[in-house]
């Protein structure tokens, strides 16, 4: 199963309630850290690194000895990552979504490809847990590719879960393509239901199985919990505002460690999703 755990804001607990369900399994599991911008995961899950790769996207390079201007791939390129005035083309790599489009469109074979690094993948084992996450070099601009080639680490011989970055945007919706399902994690306060409602109107729009994880039950109202409820949407689990996790958090320990009675309540998260997903084989959302 591929679950992938999203908020439609950051500081909800998508990491918090990531590593602690990867830990709470008992048997081999992998966790995806897609959050490229800012990984956290490894904080928590401390392990050795066991392999470290360059990421890059292929850039389009320019032959102006075999250009004559036609404007071909700028008029093809939806990015205007590349344009010509009647001459050799002028580029901005870092507009490049990385397509080959321009180079197969060149009447003349002047455009080649050539790869700009964009990120690095880093590849962590602790204990049960499998780590990889991504790091986006500073200055690149798309996240959607590292985001990509991290999920492309996936095992099919054991659980993943995805550690999705926060908001709606194109970063969410690289991480959330092809997963079974989505843990939608938010908090009982105005700001939390407001972006809750836009990460259920985005998931709903993609077609994917979901339900909602409560997180610092205590700290609002009921709000999120009507709103599911009007909704149909299950609200699979709620942790409470609890001073024990905190202190357990700023410890950088997980809660499972410290708070042991939650090993139990994350295995039986997993295995109700695992159930839903079987009783929704194709993939309709709620």
């Amino acid at each position: 199963m591929i679950l992938a755990v999203a908020s439609g804001k950051g500081g909800t607990g998508k990491t918090t309630v990531s590593a602690n369900m990867a830990r709470a399994l008992d048997v081999d599991a992998q966790l995806l850290d897609c959050d490229v911008e800012e990984p956290n995961a490894h904080l928590f899950l401390r392990g050795e690194v066991l392999d470290t790769e360059v990421v890059g996207i292929p850039t389009p390079q320019v032959d102006p000895s075999l250009c004559d201007g036609c404007n071909a791939c700028g008029a093809f390129c939806e990015y205007s990552a590349i344009v010509s005035f009647g001459k050799a083309p002028i580029l901005f790599p870092e507009m490049c979504h990385g397509c080959g489009g321009c180079m197969k469109v060149c009447p003349r074979g002047a455009i080649t490809e050539k790869d700009r690094r964009i990120g690095v993948l880093e590849t962590f084992q602790s204990h049960n847990v499998m780590l990889t996450h991504g790091r986006l070099d500073v200055g690149v601009a798309m996240a959607p590719p590292l985001i990509r080639a991290v999920k492309g680490k996936m095992r099919g011989d054991a659980a993943a879960i995805l550690d999705a970055p926060p908001g709606t945007s194109c970063p969410v919706i690289a991480t959330l393509r092809g997963v079974d399902y989505a843990l939608l994690v938010t908090e009982p306060t105005p700001f939390g239901l407001h972006d809750l409602r836009l990460a259920v109107a985005m998931t709903r729009e993609i077609n994917i199985p979901f339900g909602v994880l409560v997180n610092r039950v205590g700290v609002g109202d009921d709000r999120v919990q009507r709103f599911c409820d009007q909704e149909n949407i299950p609200i699979l689990m709620e942790i409470p505002d609890d001073r024990g996790i905190a202190e357990a958090h700023s410890r950088g320990q997980l809660m499972v460690d410290a708070l042991p009675e939650y090993k139990e309540r994350f295995q039986a998260l997993f295995e109700s999703i695992e159930n839903l997903t079987r009783e929704n084989p194709d993939g309709k959302s709620e």
